[in-house]
């Protein structure tokens, strides 16, 4: 398991430790990660979550390998659980992201209520370039966040884009140095433990109550498409250029 879990001072942190394979997400991972969440809610010791990464990765992403042995085939796969959990936490959640932080490293920080990121942190979603689709609602979520004609642009080309960059479009709260995003994530998430954890709570539920309905609806209308999509030819074009190492061939479609 590369998933370490801890709760401190009333923080329930939530580490991705797999830097060997860059922080990579298996479906165990995001079973391990879904389960912490839940449990969160309950657990009255817990007044916030803190989702981090390693010092010079957050997560890279799903891994390939393990996502194409184990493909998800609906919601109960391990990888919308977690979406769900994610979205259904009661406890405000506090990502800390450093380096990459690519696919659904990125879409998930739409569902964190704090959001802090280091000044070398490169996030991108470059889902069209596996022939696959945007996932966890980004399709509706990123252009209300950054704007349609930005979200066309991150989601359609891929293109990447800075620390810097996601919180002056509003996707982080702020780009610190690298060095000490995760210690003032902290001290942000502590700061749960001295208010009044029901009106914490309710405030956090209303403040997602407007967009909910729409973002499960988006959410599931992309895992519909997205699990359809892991089985088109472009995609196993791109899968199998990657395991190749080489540059995919997408000329032969229309």
């Amino acid at each position: 398991m590369s998933i370490k879990t801890g709760v401190h001072q009333g923080v329930l942190t939530i580490e991705i430790a797999r830097p060997e394979k860059k922080n990579a997400l298996t479906g165990a991972m995001y079973q391990a990660m879904a389960d912490a969440l839940v449990a969160a809610n309950t657990d009255k010791t817990v007044r916030a979550v803190l989702l981090q990464g390693q010092p010079q990765i957050f997560s890279s992403g799903n891994d390939i390998e393990d996502f194409m042995g184990a493909p998800p085939r609906d919601e109960q796969a391990p990888v919308f659980q977690f979406m769900f959990a994610l979205m259904g936490c009661e406890k405000p959640v506090v990502a800390a992201v450093n380096g990459a932080a690519i696919g659904v490293g990125t879409t998930l920080l739409a569902h964190c209520d704090l959001v802090y990121v280091a000044d070398d942190a490169r996030l991108a979603m470059p889902f069209v370039s596996l022939g696959l689709v945007p996932e966890f609602g980004s399709s509706l979520t990123l252009p209300a966040l950054v704007g349609a004609a930005r979200a066309s642009e991150l989601l359609l080309l891929g293109t990447p884009f800075t620390g810097e960059q996601a919180a002056e479009w509003g996707l982080a709260n702020a780009v610190l140095p690298a060095s000490e995003v995760v210690a003032h994530a902290r001290r942000v998430a502590e700061r749960f433990n001295a208010l009044p954890p029901s009106a914490v709570r309710q405030a956090k539920r209303l403040l997602r109550s407007h967009s909910r309905e729409q973002v499960l609806e988006a959410v599931r209308t992309e895992a519909a498409v997205f699990v359809q999509r892991l089985r088109s030819p472009e995609a196993q074009e791109a899968f199998q250029a990657f395991f190749q190492k080489r540059q995919p061939d997408f000329s032969q479609f229309d």
